[in-house]
């Protein structure tokens, strides 16, 4: 079987309306995933979550409760119950699709009792300042009455968390850091020190947690049997937690357990510095470059040469998950920063079509978000059978004017018709003259995406002139 460019696709919106079916959904169309060339998919978060059959995932109460127990209010997630996700999983496999799993370890929600502690109450803009000590109740008790301890019988108190933002005895909202906790290390320093996120923040310099998780970890690997996992909010954890957790799981399972963490940040330098800390055990999503992308769509004076800059896929590419949006992204949710619709072809192009990074398609652009009527992305579809089909080879890079560019690769014997010529423009019309191959030399090529209609002739050269309306992108195949 001939090696085909890997893609990735997340497989959830956050106002995604489910009736508890996604699981079926996805065993249903994982056939035709497959064929749309997509070789990886992100599953959300498949435990019980504070919002019972609701949740998104990411309130987290019951790590391992698959839709198996009944908890908060159902036995099913939002997405379906235990055996629908372990099938779902399954097939998915043999479409020969891998599977990464939606990791939340940075807190938990929806605690079964209250404990009385002694705490400090500490700056929202500065975590690291203590405004005064006091006793206060918080959700700190877990003891998952539903699952009546099957799979482990551990249970937590306020001492496997460092601090959490509610005082149940007076009703008050702020951050309260337990007594003799300290925040973690190796975390992000916004706000002084960014450990705290929300819920009942896990303390990871507490030796039962860490060895709770792994024992978690080496379970989820031997139930689901999953190929890797998208780890959240990676930023607030001590990097040197997941370093060891991934380490650990990786040689016991003998597995290579492919790994991109959420680090939500624009800045470049710290995606490196974590990568760094955490010894380059995993892959991070490239947030520099979707802002780039976002401020491409609002501004059509925006130099496109100016697309890559401070991106990790330049800098970094071999760790670099490129994406276009996200359910943090989407309209309505905290990271709102959507990609305006007239884009959205041009930006998909652009982690599509190229040789570096790992691109992520999402979900709400492939089927359309319904909760916003925003329709599916025009093309998608076809730029993911592009980069299934055609783009290989030699990759030249016209990146020369500040509202035309373009680039081309050579196609691969591997890969019959492969190659391609990309054409991007946010202003007028235009074209560019690219150099392609002598291979091609009289050959027609035509636009895959219909935006331009006319085709254009390889010269002996191996040279085309490619052209391009104003504000979109054409992507010329061979005829």
């Amino acid at each position: 079987m001939k090696q085909i460019n890997g893609m990735i696709m997340q497989c959830f919106e956050w106002y995604l309306d489910c009736n508890q079916n996604l699981w079926n959904k996805l065993k249903r169309e994982s056939p035709e995933l497959a064929k749309n060339g997509v070789t990886a998919v992100w599953l959300p978060p498949a435990y019980k979550g504070i919002g019972g059959k609701d949740e998104v995932g990411y309130g987290v109460y019951d790590v391992y409760d698959l839709g198996e127990f009944d908890q908060k209010g159902t036995i099913k997630t939002k997405y379906g119950s235990k055996d629908e996700y372990l099938e779902c999983i399954q097939v998915l496999k043999q479409n020969g699709i891998e599977v990464y799993a939606d990791i939340v370890l940075n807190h938990k929600m929806g605690a079964d009792a209250l404990q009385v502690i002694p705490a400090s109450k500490v700056d929202w803009s500065n975590h690291n300042q203590e405004i005064g000590e006091e006793i206060v109740k918080v959700a700190t008790k877990y003891t998952f009455p539903g699952r009546k301890q099957k799979y482990s019988d551990f249970e937590w108190n306020w001492t496997h968390f460092d601090g959490i933002d509610y005082n149940n005895m007076n009703g008050e909202n702020a951050i309260f850091k337990f007594k003799d906790k300290k925040w973690g290390n190796e975390v992000d320093e916004e706000y002084g020190n960014y450990d705290y996120l929300m819920g009942a923040d896990l303390d990871f310099g507490n030796p039962e947690v860490v060895q709770e998780c792994k024992r978690w970890g080496r379970w989820y690997l031997e139930i689901t049997k999953v190929d890797g996992f998208r780890l959240d909010a990676v930023k607030h954890i001590p990097a040197y937690f997941y370093k060891d957790w991934i380490t650990y799981l990786r040689e016991e399972t003998k597995k290579s357990l492919f790994t991109v963490g959420e680090y939500w940040t624009a800045e470049v330098d710290k995606l490196h510095r974590y990568l760094t800390e955490i010894g380059g055990e995993v892959s991070l999503f490239d947030v520099p470059l979707h802002y780039n992308l976002y401020e491409a769509s609002k501004n059509e004076n925006y130099d496109l040469r100016n697309l890559f800059n401070k991106t990790l896929v330049q800098e970094n590419s071999i760790k670099a998950v490129t994406f276009v949006d996200n359910h943090d992204t989407q309209p309505g949710q905290a990271l709102e920063s959507f990609i305006m619709e007239w884009f959205k072809e041009i930006a998909y192009s652009i982690i599509l079509l190229r040789n570096t990074g790992y691109p992520c398609v999402f979900y709400g652009d492939y089927y359309g978000i319904a909760h916003d009527n925003i329709p599916k992305v025009e093309n998608l579809v076809t730029l993911m059978q592009l980069r299934k089909e055609k783009a290989y080879g030699e990759q030249h890079d016209y990146f020369d004017d500040a509202h035309f560019i373009g680039w081309t690769q050579e196609g691969d014997e591997k890969h019959i018709k492969s190659g391609l010529a990309v054409v991007i423009s946010n202003a007028g019309d235009g074209e560019k003259k690219m150099y392609l191959g002598k291979h091609f030399a009289r050959k027609r090529f035509l636009d895959a995406l219909g935006n331009s209609e006319e085709e254009v002739i390889i010269d002996e050269e191996g040279c085309g002139i490619f052209k391009v309306k104003s504000r979109s992108v054409s992507v010329w195949v061979v005829a």
